[in-house]
Order: structure tokens, then sequence, then C-alpha cells
């Protein structure tokens, strides 16, 4: 089995995984991909996924049992991890390949975080190990996915996101993605449409416990739209405090805390000169947490998203899914989902914090809780 050859360098560690997929990918490449993928975000493409998002929410509730102790971001990112691996692949995660894929993933996810903190030059005598099983992991991880890729192609359509990508083609030159390009894109959904979601989620169960009159308007609101029935994307425009909930626990805890760009050429922002090559720095911890622009910045108020607040905002100041050219190409599957599994899970299910339990944020990937968020969980 060949070797892969890594990227350590702090800013290319993604690249370990992701290859060139619409987060790495750069210039003309990135352009080219985000023409092909787009179109596989269509709203009524992605429609067809909620109710898996809620049978398998509703999987994943029927182990749970009445007055017990659960690392709920644990659960959360075991459900969003099941989820896409169905809408991309068509497979059920007890499917051999499927657990390949969220092994490998999660042992990513672990090497990155481990790079990140390593003593340089020290680290180097200590990662070897851990160098020569994430590679592992990734070949066995590629190798599934380029099994499922070919398989596809025999296929007319199995319903997947996978399907649809190998279907798209370049309006331009009516090219479409090869092999190589296929597993960087579906790399890249497989780690934003699970990461993200289930800390977003995690966060959001967190928030929930430390305000209880927010959980009450929540519950009120799902008694009055769904009345105990499972969600489905017919309710979604009107489970509007639900979907408040999550936007406001997006901006105390953005998916993605902050987002560097590189300047590709000499330019001037408000009279500070910026050299070509200088790496800039957005971060959404900041400025979702401005004193100007959110009145008490720092506590948990979704009704601040009423009457289309955001679009008061000025650009570049609430930003979860990020911004520009390079927004997330995936921001409406991924609300989707977020509100879907909200849903289901708060009508069935009162969660608590467990007391004293320390709770930290950790930039790895995305921002997550270093040691999960220990929760009660209650039948309703």
């Amino acid at each position: 089995m060949r070797k892969r050859e890594l990227f350590v360098k702090r800013g290319d560690l993604l690249r370990n995984i992701l290859g060139d997929g619409l987060v790495t990918a750069k210039g003309e490449s990135w352009f080219r991909q985000r023409r092909l993928v787009q179109p596989v975000f269509h709203q009524k493409r992605i429609a067809n996924y909620a109710k898996v998002m809620v049978d398998y929410t509703e999987s994943l509730l029927e182990t749970w049992q009445d007055g017990e102790i659960r690392d709920i971001h644990g659960d959360m990112s075991s459900l969003t991890l099941d989820i896409v691996v169905k809408t991309i692949f068509n497979i059920d995660f007890n499917n051999t390949e499927a657990k390949t894929i969220g092994y490998a993933l999660s042992e990513s996810l672990d090497w990155i975080e481990r790079r990140r903190k390593e003593i340089p030059v020290i680290g180097k005598l200590f990662s070897f190990r851990g160098n020569l099983r994430f590679q592992k992991a990734m070949q066995d991880m590629d190798e599934t996915i380029y099994k499922v890729i070919h398989q596809r192609r025999q296929d007319r359509d199995s319903g997947d996101l996978l399907s649809m990508l190998i279907q798209a083609e370049d309006e331009a030159d009516g090219s479409s993605m090869n092999d190589k390009q296929l597993r960087d894109e579906v790399a890249t959904l497989m780690i934003a449409g699970h990461e993200t979601t289930a800390n977003t989620l995690a966060w959001t169960w967190m928030l929930l416990s430390e305000y209880p009159q927010v959980q009450y308007k929540l519950l009120a609101e799902l008694e009055e739209v769904l009345n105990v029935r499972s969600p489905s994307i017919e309710d979604i425009p009107r489970l509007r405090y639900t979907e408040m909930v999550i936007k406001e626990a997006m901006r105390l805890y953005p998916p993605v805390p902050m987002i560097p760009r590189k300047a590709v050429a000499d330019t001037e922002i408000d009279g500070y000169s910026i050299p070509a090559g200088c790496v800039l720095i957005m971060s959404q911890w900041v400025m979702h947490r401005h004193p100007r622009y959110f009145s008490e910045p720092l506590t948990f108020i979704p009704e601040r998203w009423r009457d289309n607040f955001e679009k008061t905002l000025p650009r570049g100041i609430y930003f979860p899914f990020g911004d520009g050219p390079r927004i997330c190409v995936g921001k409406s599957f991924a609300l989707m989902e977020a509100v879907l599994l909200l849903a289901t899970i708060a009508q069935k299910f009162q969660i608590k914090l467990v007391p004293d339990f320390e709770i930290t944020p950790q930039v790895a990937v995305a921002l997550r809780p270093r040691n999960g968020i220990k929760v009660l969980v209650t039948k309703r």
C-alpha cells in the first residue's frame, strides 16, 4: 500500500483529509468545483433528506433510557455522521464501509488536534506512531470511497449526493468530476456535514439547559406546530422560534470560530497596508459577541432574531457559515438538519447539564467541547 504524503504545515493540515475539496481548493480549481457542486444543494434536492434526518434521530432516541447520563456531544456527533453517510452514499452506518469511514473521520480529527498542539521539533519525536495510525485510517477510507464511487458510476442514480455529484456537469465545457475530485468533495462534505452540525447542536443543548425559559418557549412552539407528531420538511417555515434558537446558539458558539484568508495582492483596508501573502483572520467568535451590534452580547436571547434582525446587520458581523463567494455550500442542508434534529429530540426528552461538569470550548477543525458535554436525559 503506497504511503500517503503528509502536509505538516499547520495551514495545510486539512489537505491531508480533504485533498482539494471546496474548503481547501484555490483559484480556478475552486471556482470550477463550486460550479459543479452548487446545484447539488438546491433546496428542492436537499428536501428529500428531511425524512432520513428525522428517522435516524428517532432511532437514536430509542436507545436512550429515562434518567440516564449521556455525553450529548458524542450522541450528536454519532447521529450527524450516520445521517451524512446515508445522504452521501445511501448506506447505513452499521454497514462495514460506513464504519470504516466513520473511524477514519474520527481519527483524522484527533490527528489534526494533536498536530496543532505539538511543540515543534520535540513533537515530531512523539507523533510518528500517530501519523502511521492516521495514514492507515485515511488509506482505508480512500479505498472505501473509491469503491463506492466505482459502484455509483455503474448505477443510474441511487438518489444520494454522490450520485448527483457524479452526474454534475460544468456548464462552461460539459466536463464532470474525475474520481479524485469526487473523493475530495465527498471527504469535504463528510467533515463539514457532521462535525459542524454536531457541535452546533451540542452547544444548543448546553444553552437550553442554562436558559430554561428559552426551553419553555421552544416546547410551546413544538406543541403548537407538531402536537406530538414527528416534524417534517413542511413544518420548518412554522418552526420560527426553533430556528431562532439555532441561530442564537451559532452566534455564541459559531461552528467555525475563525476563518484565515491570504491576501493575493498588496491592498489597503481602512488605512492599514496589507502586503501580498499576509494572512488575515476573520473571527466569528469576536464579531458575534460585539456589543456594538448585539445588546447583552453574552446572553442567550433567541428573540433577537425576530423581524429580520439579521438583515439589519452590516455584512461581516454575523457569518456562522462564512461569507462571500466561499460561503458554505451546504448552509441550507445544515440549517434544515439542525432544526429537524432539535425539534425531534426536544419534544421527547428534557436535557439538563450534569452539575459541576466542566465544559471547555476547543478549536480543532470546528469549535467543539474538549471533554464532551455530560447531561441527564429525562423522558417528557
